[in-house]
């Protein structure tokens, strides 16, 4: 069904003034804004005041972050693989982690395994943790709760490969943070 004419309504725009045509009251009105925002940097209660971090001289351990009256650690860091009690790796190479994972940076290979407890385990097992958003959907998925994020922030990696965290290095990440507690 075409349009015609009849459908068609034309509103009038009453008149801007002169003041409105230099668009003055809002430029000042902006500006007023800004200068709340800076009198409100320089001066005020230090809560108010800045919100930047001083990293390394201040860690984010030791700024909990505050929702509804209490102090809730909600951070998620680096990944870790965790181990069993046998020393081993406790991941099952089900492959949920990487189906739930929406950047797809979770790379899975798995073997039969040759204990008696499970069917396979993950001969390679890497996370690019350059491409990761830190969602937790792989924590969420494992079903032997193998794979957690700990609040470990600050990894450093000058190339690529080595952000690529490998069996290895996610095994090494559950020994330096075994004594703290994850996600």
């Amino acid at each position: 069904m075409p349009i015609t004419d009849a459908d068609i309504k034309t509103v009038d725009l009453p008149p801007l003034t002169p003041g409105q045509a230099f668009f003055l009251p809002e430029v000042f009105k902006g500006l007023g804004t800004t200068f709340k925002h800076i009198v409100g940097s320089v001066g005020g209660s230090k809560r108010k005041r800045n919100k930047a971090m001083y990293y390394p001289e201040e860690r984010r351990e030791q700024i909990p972050v505050e929702e509804g009256g209490q102090f809730v650690d909600n951070y998620r860091g680096v990944h870790r693989l965790n181990r069993d009690e046998d020393g081993r790796v406790k991941c099952v190479a089900c492959f949920m982690c990487a189906t739930a994972c929406p950047a797809n940076c979770i790379h899975i290979t798995g073997k039969a395994s040759p204990w008696d407890d499970r069917e396979k385990y993950p001969v390679k097992f890497e996370i690019d943790e350059l491409r990761c958003i830190y969602c937790g959907m792989c924590e969420e998925a494992c079903p032997v709760d193998a794979i957690e994020l700990t609040q470990t922030y600050d990894i450093v990696g000058l190339s690529r490969q080595e952000m690529i965290f490998d069996k290895e290095k996610l095994l090494a990440v559950y020994d330096a943070t075994i004594e703290g507690k994850p996600m």
